[in-house]
């Protein structure tokens, strides 16, 4: 039986057409369902005037539209303050209830609260489900109910969670197109997107950089990587090669189901075809899981240290500080490896998982700067970025989060680079001026003789930067920031 007469789906971070929990759930409850994206002017007026993700979604809500005509609905798109845009539309179409996913970030979360109590003293109600992960919240536990804090244990249950479920209940598609006359027809004027200029924003390079977009997009670079996947754990580390899914910014807003992935790593598992890279991968989505917990569990480390102790850090400052932390940004450091790396998140949005490790590493324990002025550089400049996935990032590699590497382990710039980029390509790729150095000197271009660099034309300090920072010196600076912590635990017993 059917509870409701009208409803209005709002797509968030989910846009697809597939396999999607809100819609599905208003369809199969309704008579007539209603969808809309809000541009939400909440989060659109802070960033930049040309920002990929933007332009991104609006590619994918063009294809997200087009999909739901062909269903026999329609998308709405409103450029405006969601929380009040979206009470004031349920009452425009006299919608008895607005379904949307769960969102698990804490000014989501406030704001989803402001739209249930807007729509409740409106006499109508607000659903929301499951959808942008397999376990969310409370449903993995330690045996003594409490949430995990530690990714190896997780990951254990999560596993022994998903196969106790009767037939993987968790991972089944929900289905859509089987209720297509439930789609409520909408007048051609509220099927028009706004461009980018009435949204005030410009065009990006992302298709320049051939970066696929939509469902179709998703669907093409999973196939791609399926074909692939069985060498995923061997070369998902070293950027110049063709390693990860790529897959990132689609999991971010939503053009892929995480159920559709986690399927196609245990298919590959259990036929064999994934090779040792699928369960490797299907970790990597265990581990974004694991990171959502922990947002909603513990909301304080967005802007504090998972592990509070650490917040008692005295991090480098003032205008030496910032000196430091712009040359990181710029890709400046003298480093070859953190700058290519850098160049490659400033030029492109993107930034290989390896990579990311080894400048938050830099940042962090060889320039002493504030792990949450690198956090807020990457929320900037990340085209996957995620709130969760970024936070949880930074702080492993500032020592302070959950599962973190201890932190006397410090990355040294020159050796990750021997070992994940021993010719150099992925440098040359991104600092041509350093591409006709050898192999052997290319990672520390300061050691390399002088009528090498002259032959490369290389000139330290002029056409790149001599190294920044020593790093053994800085490593040892970054013993003793880090020595705090020891008389905190001493103050604490």
């Amino acid at each position: 039986m059917l509870r409701f007469e009208k409803t209005l789906v709002w797509f968030r971070r989910d846009l697809r057409s597939v396999d999607h929990a809100a819609l599905h759930h208003a369809l199969t409850q309704s008579r007539q369902v209603y969808c809309v994206f809000i541009f939400d002017r909440a989060i659109l007026d802070a960033l930049p005037r040309a920002d990929r993700r933007v332009e991104f979604i609006h590619a994918s809500l063009m294809e997200l539209a087009q999909a739901l005509r062909a269903l026999g609905g329609g998308l709405m798109v409103r450029h405006a303050w969601a929380e009040t845009a979206i009470p004031e539309l349920a009452i425009e179409l006299d919608v008895d209830a607005v379904f949307a996913n769960h969102d698990y970030e804490p000014q989501a979360m406030a704001r989803d609260a402001k739209v249930a109590a807007a729509l409740q003293a409106a006499g109508r109600s607000l659903h929301t489900y499951k959808d942008q992960v397999i376990f969310e919240k409370n449903e993995v536990l330690t045996q003594t109910e409490k949430p995990f804090s530690v990714f190896t244990p997780y990951k254990n249950a999560w596993l022994k969670k998903l196969h106790a479920e009767s037939d993987a209940a968790c991972l089944q598609a929900y289905e859509i197109e089987a209720y297509g006359d439930r789609f409520a027809s909408i007048a051609d004027s509220d099927n028009d997107i706004p461009t980018l200029a009435q949204l005030g924003f410009e065009k990006t390079n992302l298709s320049a950089l051939n970066i696929p977009t939509g469902m179709q997009g998703a669907q093409d670079l999973l196939d791609d990587f399926v074909a692939r996947m069985q060498r995923y754990d061997q070369t998902r580390d070293f950027p110049a090669l063709k390693g990860p899914s790529y897959l990132s910014v689609h999991l971010r807003f939503g053009t892929v189901s995480i159920r559709a992935l986690v399927r196609r790593a245990l298919d590959a598992m259990r036929t064999g075809t994934g090779g040792s890279g699928a369960a490797v991968w299907l970790s990597e989505l265990v581990w974004r899981d694991f990171y959502f917990v922990i947002l909603f569990q513990h909301p304080r480390v967005v802007g504090h240290a998972f592990k509070a102790d650490y917040d008692a850090i005295t991090w480098e400052s003032g205008d030496h500080a910032r000196r430091l932390f712009q040359a990181w940004c710029d890709g400046q450091t003298g480093y070859p490896l953190v700058d290519a790396a850098m160049a490659q998140l400033n030029q492109t949005g993107y930034m290989h998982n390896r990579l990311r490790m080894v400048t938050a590493s830099f940042l962090i324990k060889d320039l002493g700067i504030d792990w949450r002025w690198g956090e807020h550089y990457f929320a900037e400049r990340l085209n996957d970025f995620d709130l969760a996935a970024n936070n949880g990032g930074w702080q492993w590699a500032s020592s302070s989060g959950c599962d973190a590497q201890p932190y006397f382990r410090i990355f040294n710039p020159i050796t990750q680079s021997e070992k994940f980029d021993p010719q150099g390509k992925f440098i040359r790729r991104y600092l041509p001026q350093l591409a006709k150095l050898s192999d052997r000197h290319i990672h520390a271009p300061w050691r390399a003789p002088a009528l090498e660099l002259k032959m490369a034309g290389v000139e330290i300090d002029h056409n790149y930067p001599g190294p920044l920072v020593q790093h053994d010196e800085a490593r040892a600076r970054t013993l003793q920031r880090y020595a705090v912590l020891k008389k905190v635990a001493t103050h604490i017993e």
